[in-house]
């Protein structure tokens, strides 16, 4: 197969092939709008929270004496709840309404966070309630991310335009997040970070809650209630997964990115880095990260590639740098660049994913086809998580990293030697939205 069934663009009836690489100021007014910037906000303010949890959960757990395992399990607590349930959250929120499954789900990690955080500041942290903890927000965060994906096209007419946007503001709660991390950490240890990040949620919420969206398009909710629908509806998204070539073949990349690469690189650089120079220039070395991926943002805003995926593998090439400073052990400022220029390749990636999925699907299996997406991207993450500890532990954290760093560059390779990955063509969307209504969902 090609990637897409040929008759995709026709059947949408809104795409078209396009190799232009200008249009920018077309574009933002395609993007801004009252309430596309509601939800810009709110994942701004929602990413600022994620990033500063690593540091949290790193210092945290190894001020109470854990080790990289202990750090490894509790990332891949959150990472396996939500890697295994958030298909049959995209089958959910394609049945229900969507904003208030999200809102809900923020609400219940305001009340995991929360809790954390008392749990870090009475001294009170015992692993196994930290682990069950990040199950909960796993399973919380599988209802509320197959929303996201069909929540941009119905906000925004340049769809690319729009992702590119948010990857912005997400990185830049990148930037900021790990460094404020630190300074609370210094400030009123763990507990303080764990607090503003259920705050994040607080704001998130209501971002949504605020939201006027526009109706949606007839045929684009499920309309089966019971149990044998849902089973249908769960067989039907598969069907139209396992149909694109180009989008089951970068999952299945993914999956050996995930146990190789990224998978150990999260935990194992947060460990090294804040053992050998403490929890602040972990800070620095991820804000680095953030700062890279602002500039991957704005190029994506930028850049028009006809083949977006192929465009997106090669930026990918630049994340061997992240875990390859940090395996080698060179200074922080050598580390922070590794990590920027890493930074910039996964933002560039990530717009070109995101759009292509959000305009190669039609919208009444979007949240299905994006939940397939999340949960075969993420999961061997845990897998890589957990095995991190005992990895570092026989190999050598900085030989795990050097590995990671190499596995880099053969994930690149498989992804571009798939014809239907690196031959996709682009399909730009000219989706308008209907002002004068309002849908509950």
């Amino acid at each position: 197969m090609g990637g897409t069934p040929d008759n995709v663009a026709e059947a949408r009836g809104t795409g078209q092939e396009s190799g232009d690489s200008t249009g920018a100021g077309r574009g933002a007014r395609a993007v801004w709008s009252r309430d596309f910037g509601l939800f810009f906000v709110g994942r701004a303010v929602a990413r600022l929270g994620d990033t500063m949890l690593p540091v949290a959960l790193a210092a945290g757990l190894l001020q109470r004496g854990y080790g990289a395992g202990a750090v490894g399990l509790a990332m891949a607590a959150t990472a396996g709840a939500f890697a295994g349930l958030v298909v049959f959250g995209g089958v959910i929120a394609d049945r229900f309404s969507t904003r208030k499954l999200m809102i809900g789900a923020d609400v219940v990690r305001l009340g995991t966070q929360a809790l954390t955080a008392a749990l870090f500041f009475t001294d009170r942290v015992v692993l196994w309630e930290i682990c069950a903890i990040g199950v909960v927000n796993g399973v919380a965060s599988a209802v509320f991310q197959p929303g996201v994906a069909g929540m941009v096209p119905r906000l925004a007419s340049d769809i690319q335009g729009a992702n590119g946007a948010i990857r912005i503001a997400e990185s830049a709660a990148q930037l900021a997040g790990p460094a404020v991390a630190g300074v609370l950490v210094g400030l009123a240890s763990a507990g303080g970070v764990f607090a503003a990040h259920a705050a994040t949620y607080a704001v998130s919420a209501l971002c949504l809650l605020l939201l006027r969206l526009p109706p949606l398009a007839p045929g684009s909710r499920c309309a089966g209630r019971g149990a044998s629908a849902f089973r249908a509806d769960l067989v039907e998204g598969w069907r139209e997964f396992r149909a694109r070539t180009w989008l089951w073949g970068v999952i299945a990349v993914w999956c050996l990115y995930m146990i190789a690469v990224f998978g150990p690189t999260v935990p194992l650089v947060a460990t090294e880095v804040v053992q050998e120079h403490g929890p602040r220039a972990y800070g620095l070395v991820n804000s680095a990260l953030g700062a890279g991926t602002v500039v991957g943002g704005l190029l994506a805003l930028r850049l028009r590639p006809r083949r977006m995926l192929r465009a997106g593998a090669i930026a990918l090439f630049g994340f061997a740098g992240f875990p390859a400073t940090v395996g080698l052990g060179l200074d922080i400022p050598a580390m922070a660049a590794g990590a920027a220029v890493a930074g910039a390749g996964m933002s560039f990636w990530g717009v070109m994913w995101a759009t292509s999925v959000q305009t190669q699907v039609e919208p009444g299996v979007l949240n299905r086809i994006h939940a397939y997406d999340v949960a075969g991207s993420l999961a061997m993450l845990p897998v890589g998580q957990a095995l991190a500890g005992p990895a570092a532990a026989a190999l050598g954290a900085d030989r795990v990293l050097l590995v990671s760093g190499a596995m880099s560059f053969v994930v690149v390779i498989a992804l571009l030697a798939v014809p239907a990955i690196r031959g996709l063509v682009r399909v730009d969307t000219n989706l308008t939205r209907a002002p004068a209504s309002v849908s509950p969902s």
